[in-house]
């Protein structure tokens, strides 16, 4: 069967991923970035929406276009070398090293931290994970089907709860909107941009996305362009959720400053707002929803991770890969949500150009007949330069003195690269890689053809 999807089973496709996607970052990052961007704060959110919701979306659509049956596949173009370790880096990133660990420092921030006294944050902030974590644990271990029923009842009561919090916001503004602050103060859409990696949903969306095209295959959707057509409209579905979501939020924090002050982070900002309007029953119900969310999300991410590595690894069991990892993730919560996020940055800044040039790649891949030529010298131009921008990110988070040449490759590519104090230096050179090699390509085949 090759019919048409109703609507109603995109929009079920569409909440579904909406749910995956939906977890710590979503919440944190656009509040923080409302509160630093202040009056610029719709270039900041322009920016932040590209990567915090076009790029998800895109990913979606490179699943859906590639046909390969995991991400692992897709990246083995390059070379099946490489598609083990960026798969295994990409699955670590979202899982134990970083946004696992930020669900149970945002539940902690949002749900509990109000209510734990001044002096006792890092003793709650253990507690409260070991207790978080063994949950995690348990359900991992033990797949229930609670954990998707109680997933399919919170996405509607987050976007309901939200809602009704965002639209009080506009109603009733908190405060007026105040100045930027830091580098929101000079170019706020280049900073927004960079800021909407922290969400790492595109990463996610090279995993979710086989998620959803095994949903819609089971519908009885089987055609190529048929699945291509229900995972974008199911997609659509779910980024128009998270880019409400997240213009709301932005706004919120913007609202907030001149009331609360600056946080380190964004977690405070909602449940500051949540008290301002509701009352402790407001803060009370937001903290419970915030908890299962992350909950649900952290069990989700255990899950995965310990069935990819499983399956790489077939000699070592799931459940040790789970234990491990959740233990691990346990570790890293409780160095702090703001710890959590700095440390996150330089692997972010490393691997978000290989993952966007992996899916530009992915759809031109027919114009340059699919040759493995264009993948690794487009994937080489950008580890090249990714791979410094981390290292740069890493000694600026120590707060390190550049090696002399570390500091020699970073003068060059500011000199040569376009666009390279932005983030994007990797962007102009790849591009006209991809377009040198894909006409050699093309002129190669057509000599082997007519030959």
């Amino acid at each position: 069967m090759n019919g048409k999807l109703s609507f109603s089973s995109y929009f079920v496709v569409g909440v579904m991923l909406f749910a995956l996607f939906f977890g710590a970052g979503n919440l944190i990052f656009p509040a923080q970035l409302g509160q630093n961007a202040g009056t610029n704060i719709i270039p900041a959110v322009v920016g932040f929406l590209i990567t915090g919701v076009g790029l998800p979306f895109l990913g979606i659509l490179v699943m859906g276009f590639s046909g390969s049956r995991n991400l692992q596949e897709l990246s083995s173009r390059i070379h099946p070398i490489y598609g083990v370790i960026f798969t295994s880096l990409l699955y670590l990133t979202i899982g134990p090293f970083f946004a696992a660990p930020r669900t149970g420092a945002v539940a902690y921030d949002i749900g509990i931290a109000p209510f734990v006294g001044k002096g006792f944050e890092q003793t709650g902030l253990f507690i409260f994970t070991l207790l978080f974590f063994v949950i995690t644990l348990w359900f991992s271990l033990n797949p229930a089907k609670i954990v998707d029923r109680v997933g399919k009842i919170l996405s509607p009561g987050i976007i309901i709860l939200l809602f009704i919090l965002l639209v009080t916001v506009i109603v009733k503004p908190m405060g007026s909107i105040e100045a930027p602050q830091g580098a929101y103060t000079g170019n706020a859409f280049m900073k927004g941009f960079t800021e909407g990696y922290n969400t790492m949903d595109a990463l996610a969306s090279l995993v979710f996305g086989i998620i959803v095209i095994n949903a819609i295959r089971s519908m009885g959707v089987n055609s190529t362009r048929g699945i291509l057509g229900a995972t974008a409209k199911s997609g659509f579905v779910a980024i128009a959720f998270l880019g409400i979501i997240y213009v709301g939020i932005t706004y919120l924090g913007a609202t907030s400053t001149g009331r609360f002050g600056l946080f380190d982070t964004g977690g405070p900002v909602l449940g500051s707002a949540a008290s301002y309007y509701f009352g402790m029953t407001g803060t009370v119900m937001l903290s419970v929803v915030i908890l299962l969310a992350c909950l649900t999300t952290s069990i989700g991410l255990m899950t995965a991770c310990g069935e990819y590595f499983h399956t790489l690894l077939p000699k070592i069991s799931y459940k040790i890969f789970v234990t491990f990892f959740t233990v691990f993730t346990f570790i890293i919560a409780n160095f702090g949500l703001a710890n959590i996020i700095n440390y996150s940055i330089p692997v972010l800044m490393f691997l978000y150009p290989l993952a966007i040039v992996l899916m530009l790649l992915t759809f031109l891949s027919p114009l340059f007949n699919h040759s493995k030529v264009v993948y690794i010298s487009a994937t080489f131009v950008t580890f090249l330069i990714s791979i410094i921008d981390g290292i740069k990110k890493f000694y600026d988070l120590f707060k390190i003195d550049y090696a002399g040449w570390l500091e020699g490759i970073i003068s060059f590519y500011k000199h040569y690269l376009p666009l390279y104090n932005e983030g994007l230096g990797w962007l102009l050179p790849v591009l006209i890689v991809i377009l040198v090699t894909g006409i050699i390509a093309r002129v190669h085949r057509y000599s082997e053809v007519h030959a």
